[in-house]
């Protein structure tokens, strides 16, 4: 890092404030005083009006309490540079990736705005978001403290088009009270999928609750599957997968159901269809789900019993350190320089990432997280910390971004999932159609 001032950190250490910062804060000071107009443009490289203040757009997704932690950290930044203030915009997940489209193709996008792998690379390969590799390599953007592979997943054909927000990965969540209460051992990371369905089995046996929903129509189990078979959901701008292997994913499911591992096929869909607050673990339809870690908290409050978590099935090397959101910048901002800056203190400055919490998954700056972590009173949020800190230590490299086509990709998978569900068409059969209308999805 280039040398700068030291700022107090609440544990003690020092944290140093951006070289971009202290030079942008430079280039207003001489934009406040300089008479023409040409001078403060020269000062800021375009980033200050004549008066030297700068109003940056954002645009995020999410409930109430989202807004306002992250209203609280954006407040935070202007505080210790008043001369940025910031339009905040902010709507519910329903309908905000329309609204994003709507406002990068109608000419008034946010300059910084929240995105997800389902659309980052389609938005990236639009030239909607900056290459931000320019200020990671002059350290003005410092991603030093995050996981190599939480990184890589932000780059798409070479470009940093998104910095992780915060890191997520996939957890098998199961009701330890039923299991306790009936004398059945947990489930623990490491086992086969083979293994994993006979202990389902035996659940439902001795409770008469499916052992474990059926995640054969859920694109995150698939994908860890995929990747434990050494193929991968993407390769390239193709899928990573053949037919016969969503085949012998769907007979594995088929084989469970046949057992009764698994719920009816109508309980299957209810857990397909439903949001985190109702999946079929909390209300007793079935003793797993198979979320994100980080959906922990969601689901203990909607249960008493008590909740363990594990990794999936099978290697998890499998799993990876998957970013749960992105921060990007708007392509054509002419803020770029200091949204980049924003970005780099909403996930580097120790005030606002205590603020933000684990809101947006766990911080992607490991130093820092582990400050968050010892602040955490929430039982579940500290369960699934630990867990993924856990299997932090076991991540593979993460694969490449989805690609685009990636959100139908994912309707696709349930749609003929719920096919072979349902026996309205046999796993060879429910493949064929899901791979066939899955290349369709990546080719418009």
């Amino acid at each position: 890092m280039h040398p700068a001032t030291p700022t107090s950190v609440p544990d003690g250490r020092t944290y140093r404030t951006p070289l971009l910062r202290r030079r942008f804060l430079r280039g207003l000071l001489a934009a406040a005083v300089a008479l023409p107009l040409v001078g403060a443009a020269a000062a800021c490289g375009d980033d200050a009006a004549s008066d030297g203040k700068v109003k940056l757009s954002i645009f995020w997704w999410g409930g109430e309490a989202r807004a306002q932690l992250t209203e609280q950290a954006l407040d935070l930044y202007t505080k210790k540079n008043p001369d940025v203030t910031f339009e905040k915009t902010w709507q519910a997940n329903q309908g905000y990736f329309d609204k994003l489209a709507t406002l990068t193709a109608g000419g008034n996008p946010p300059d910084i705005f929240q995105i997800d792998d389902n659309f980052l690379a389609e938005y990236a390969a639009r030239n909607t978001t900056l290459d931000l590799n320019k200020y990671q390599d002059s350290g003005d953007l410092d991603t030093s403290k995050f996981p190599p592979s939480l990184l890589q997943y932000g780059v798409v054909d070479g470009k940093l088009a998104g910095v992780a927000a915060g890191e997520n990965t996939q957890g098998l969540v199961y009701n330890k009270t039923l299991l306790t209460k009936n004398g059945l051992p947990e489930p623990t990371t490491g086992m086969s999928w083979e293994e994993h369905v006979a202990w389902a089995e035996q659940v439902s046996k001795k409770t008469g609750v499916p052992g474990t929903q059926d995640p054969s129509a859920d694109y995150k189990a698939f994908w860890v599957w995929l990747r434990q078979q050494g193929k991968d959901l993407y390769a390239g701008s193709d899928l990573g997968f053949t037919a016969e292997d969503v085949t012998r994913w769907f007979e594995l499911w088929k084989g469970a159901r046949d057992r009764g591992a698994t719920p009816p096929p109508d309980v299957i869909h209810e857990g397909n269809a439903t949001d985190i607050t109702k999946q079929l673990v909390v209300t007793g339809k079935a003793a797993t789900s198979w979320v994100w870690v980080n959906q922990m908290p969601e689901l203990k409050k909607n249960t008493a019993d008590e909740l363990g978590v594990i990794a999936y099935p099978g290697d998890p090397s499998a799993q990876w350190a998957r970013a749960s959101m992105y921060w990007s910048v708007f392509r054509g901002s002419k803020h770029a320089d200091i949204a980049a800056d924003v970005i780099n203190f909403l996930v580097n400055d120790p005030e606002a990432v205590k603020l933000l919490g684990t809101d947006r998954g766990l911080s992607s700056n490991l130093d820092l997280r582990r400050v968050v972590s010892d602040d955490a009173t929430d039982p579940a949020m500290k369960q699934s910390i630990a867990v993924e800190s856990e299997l932090a230590e076991k991540f593979g490299e993460s694969p490449q971004v989805p690609i685009k086509g990636h959100s139908k990709v994912k309707a696709e998978l349930v749609k003929a999932g719920e096919n072979a569900q349902y026996g309205r068409a046999t796993p060879a059969e429910a493949a064929a159609q899901f791979v066939e209308a899955s290349k369709a999805a990546i080719a418009s």
